[in-house]
């Protein structure tokens, strides 16, 4: 069996591929979706029509176009946006839509309470433990408290790569990586649910059993091959959350190898030789045993360029669909014609709250320095240098705490922008090295596959799949230049944040 089949699950779209096991792409897939934002800071999928959907049109499109039998394929592997927290019945249907990840922040209140209890209980004998809208238990316990009939029927709580393997297989699991969402409830020593999660979270009967994510959790039921085109008795592994298999895709492989993934979010992994607990940060081990990370993340980036292009670049939008220029490359080439500084504007990313190293919920989105001379050039250059902003912020903090990047690799949708990679490098003072193959999540999972399936005998082994295309180098002039910027950037926050959280308490009409 020549092929492993990956699939992820993203924000915006889903992806597959069919890869050879010398890391060759057969043949790739892409579906795109909505995200649904019912409410202000809420952030939801359907699991049906967006995850399973997803999953069934990409898998026939990759076994029609390739060409290649069900039967030739080694194993599969899973990712998707995490956590993304989903209840589901008996039957294995879903009882509501999914809870995002930190760009969901309505679990405020369970943050709160949750932290209260982590602090007075459960903080002896482990590292201490930072709740965010990045974490998954305060928003388990929202749906417990605001949506008991949901509550009463619920048998499992999913995330999106477990709710795919439980339809293809049968299993509920979840790896260990992706469960220190679920942190400080996880015993990583014995793999499994701490005696605190009764008390405080949910029965332990209701949550997946923890492995690591190349196990091979279940095998693709008759049901499931007559409805996917998949063999029956095909391997399936536990499977990660994206970030962590786009690391993969990258060549993550050695400690103080730094993924920085450009998507709807920025989402950091850092190797590291140890558990390191680091208060503005996530640790957890990795993918496999032995293996650590620090991990942080911003909740907007491409979510934040996607938000510009709606509602600002009309024209841009109206030529991309009239068969002209992506919309995209064009705001690229809008910013580069604003110089260095955006001509005074300085905006704070925090359209969705902020994640690492902030950890507010409360946060908010900021233009500031406006001015009747600017243009739409000016702030969407702003826009994409708050994202170089954040970025130095986490690289800065993560040094602070112990934990310092000695290469850094870029991945994601926004490594197509130059103008955007040229102004991060510039800004954060870093090389950003770009792999050759930049089709993401699934081609990391594909070989996380192969690792399950006994093709490859670590994760490390990666390297073997995986070459640099680019780098992109700092320009030291513009370094210098930014100083005073980036200066502004953070102490506009300090000034704002008490505003911030008076504006989000304010009445709202419907």
């Amino acid at each position: 069996m020549e092929f492993l089949l990956g699939i992820d699950i993203g924000t915006y779209s889903s992806k597959g591929a069919l890869v050879r096991k010398t890391g060759e792409v057969v043949a790739i897939r892409t579906v795109e979706h909505s995200l649904e934002i019912a409410r202000p800071g809420w952030a939801e999928h359907d699991a049906e029509t967006i995850w399973w959907h997803d999953f069934l049109e990409i898998t026939q499109a990759l076994l029609h176009t390739s060409g290649v039998r069900a039967e030739q394929i080694a194993g599969i592997g899973l990712s998707a946006i995490s956590p993304a927290i989903l209840p589901v019945d008996r039957e294995g249907r879903p009882l509501r839509k999914a809870i995002l990840y930190g760009i969901d922040t309505r679990a405020t209140r369970e943050i709160a309470e949750l932290q209260q209890i982590i602090n007075r209980d459960l903080v002896h004998g482990q590292p201490v433990v930072r709740l965010s809208s990045q974490s998954a238990s305060p928003k388990v316990l929202w749906i417990r408290r605001n949506e008991p009939e949901v509550w009463a029927r619920t048998n499992l709580v999913l995330n999106g790569t477990g709710f795919l393997l439980y339809r293809l297989t049968g299993q509920a699991t979840l790896d260990v990586y992706d469960a220190a969402t679920f942190a400080p409830f996880v015993d990583y020593e014995r793999c499994n649910w701490t005696p605190a999660t009764e008390e405080h979270l949910a029965p332990i009967e209701k949550l997946p059993r923890l492995t690591w994510a190349c196990d091979i959790a279940g095998r693709i039921t008759a049901g499931t091959a007559r409805l996917t085109g998949l063999a029956e008795g095909t391997p399936v592994i536990t499977g990660t959350a994206d970030a962590a298999a786009e690391a993969i895709s990258a060549g993550l492989a050695h400690v103080g190898d730094l993924l920085v993934m450009y998507g709807s979010s920025t989402f950091f992994i850092l190797r590291t030789a140890h558990f390191h607990a680091a208060p503005s940060f996530w640790s957890a081990p990795f993918l496999e045993k032995g293996t650590y990370v620090l991990t942080g993340g911003m909740s907007t980036s491409g979510s934040l360029t996607k938000w510009f292009r709606n509602h600002f670049a009309l024209y841009e939008v109206e030529a991309e669909r009239a068969g002209g220029e992506n919309a995209y490359a064009a705001l690229g080439r809008l910013a580069a014609t604003s110089p260095l500084g955006a001509n005074g504007i300085v905006v704070l990313p925090y359209f969705s709250g902020e994640r690492t190293p902030l950890l507010d919920p409360h946060a908010k989105g900021v233009i500031f320095g406006l001015a009747l001379n600017h243009t739409r050039a000016d702030v969407y250059r702003a826009v994409l240098e708050s994202i170089g902003f954040g970025i130095r912020h986490n690289l800065e903090q993560m040094k602070r705490e112990g934990a310092e990047p000695r290469r850094v690799l870029a991945v994601g949708g926004g490594t197509l922008n130059p103008v955007l990679m040229q102004i991060v490098s510039d800004i954060a003072g870093i090389d950003q090295h770009i792999p050759e193959q930049q089709i993401g999540a699934c081609y990391g999972d594909a070989f996380l596959a192969g690792v399950g399936v006994g093709l490859f005998s670590k994760v490390a082994e990666v390297a073997r799949w995986v070459n640099t295309k680019q780098v992109v180098r700092p320009d030291a002039s513009g370094h210098r230049e930014y100083e005073g910027y980036y200066r502004i950037y953070r102490e506009l926050y300090t000034a704002t944040a008490p505003l911030m959280r008076s504006l989000g308490g304010l009445p709202r009409r419907a």
